[in-house]
This record gives C-alpha cells, sequence and structure tokens, in this order.
C-alpha cells in the first residue's frame, strides 16, 4: 500500500474508534509510523482528509449496494445484506462510518456535515427503492410508507450499533431488524 491509502485506511479506523474530534495527526503518525510532516503533506489539514475518508468510503459503500442489488432480485435478501453490514462493521470493532459521523455532528466541518447528510441520504434511498420494489413485486405490505420504514430500519440499525458498540459486544443484534422485517413482509 501507499502511504496515501494507508493514510485513508488508518484515519477511516480512527474515525470509526475514536471520532473525527479524538484523533490527531500525531496519533495517525504514530499508528502507521511516519512523521506527522509527511501526513501533511499528503492532507494538509485534518478536514480535507476528513473528506478524503468519507469520499473513498462513500465510494466503496456505493459499489457495496450496487453488489447487493445485483447478486439478489429477491427485497428481503437484499435487506437482510444491507443489515449484515451493520454487523460486518462490529465484527470489526468499529461504529458504521455514518453513525460515527453523526454523533460528532456539532464538532464537524460544514463540509463534512453536507458529506454525512449525503451518507445518510444514500442509505435511505437506498432501503426506499428497494421497499418500493418489494411493494410492486408484492413481497412487501402495499399499505406501508417506504419512506417511514426505510427510516424506521437505518435508526434500528445505527441506534442497535451503537448499543453493541457500548454494551462491548461481539456483534450487532439483529433482533429489532429481525422484527421489523417480520412485520413488513407479506405472509
Amino acid at each position: 500500500m501507499s502511504t496515501r491509502s494507508d493514510l485513508l485506511t488508518t484515519a477511516e479506523l480512527l474515525l470509526r474508534t475514536k471520532g473525527y474530534a479524538a484523533f490527531s495527526y500525531a496519533d495517525l503518525a504514530d499508528e502507521i509510523g511516519i512523521k506527522k510532516a509527511s501526513i501533511h503533506h499528503h492532507f494538509p489539514t485534518k478536514e480535507g482528509l476528513g473528506i478524503a475518508v468519507i469520499e473513498s468510503y462513500l465510494f466503496r459503500f456505493s459499489k457495496n449496494l450496487e453488489s447487493i442489488n445485483e447478486e439478489s432480485h429477491d427485497v428481503v435478501g437484499r435487506l437482510k445484506a444491507f443489515a449484515e453490514l451493520f454487523v460486518d462493521s462490529s465484527d470489526n470493532g468499529m461504529l458504521p462510518l455514518c453513525g460515527a459521523l453523526a454523533a460528532e455532528l456539532s464538532a464537524l466541518p460544514e463540509s463534512l456535515k453536507e458529506l454525512t447528510k449525503k451518507f445518510f441520504e444514500i442509505h435511505l434511498s437506498w432501503l426506499e427503492s428497494n421497499l418500493a420494489i418489494g411493494q410492486s413485486q408484492k413481497v412487501i405490505k402495499a399499505d406501508l410508507n417506504p419512506k417511514e420504514v426505510s427510516r424506521a430500519i437505518l435508526s434500528l440499525l445505527e441506534g442497535s450499533s451503537f448499543v453493541s458498540w457500548a454494551l462491548s459486544d461481539k456483534t450487532v443484534d439483529q433482533s429489532g431488524f429481525n422484527l421489523i422485517l417480520q412485520n413488513i413482509i407479506v405472509s
């Protein structure tokens, strides 16, 4: 890996485990084993580094959502795969990036606030689209509002991640997600 790639990977890890406000270039330099000046060469500001981390993550995340859609025509399977993204974060000892950023929204520069909002909008749009597809396929109950259910699912998965984080659970409890799923699927 290149120094820039190492910086992005390590900065993402620090964002998802310590938070934006709690990590410094000194932390990053210690983790990678380089001087702070080398970090400043690649990312003159912490805000610039944050933007690069989020944009890189958003690219990968969007590709993951595309893969989920391509690999499964089953809407319920897609929703379960989406929920697994939160389990994967927890299994790797990290908070979901969007949740970690949202928790510190008041401390973030405006550019990162905008990217955080965009991040949540991507989640909600994907969920809403798939729920609407499920309704058209008569797999998801027709009388549900996809926008409301999307928010409920995302809120539950983000919240479950934080509860698991606080309790040092090894994985995110999926019982709430499973309960929502049971109540939105046509039987």
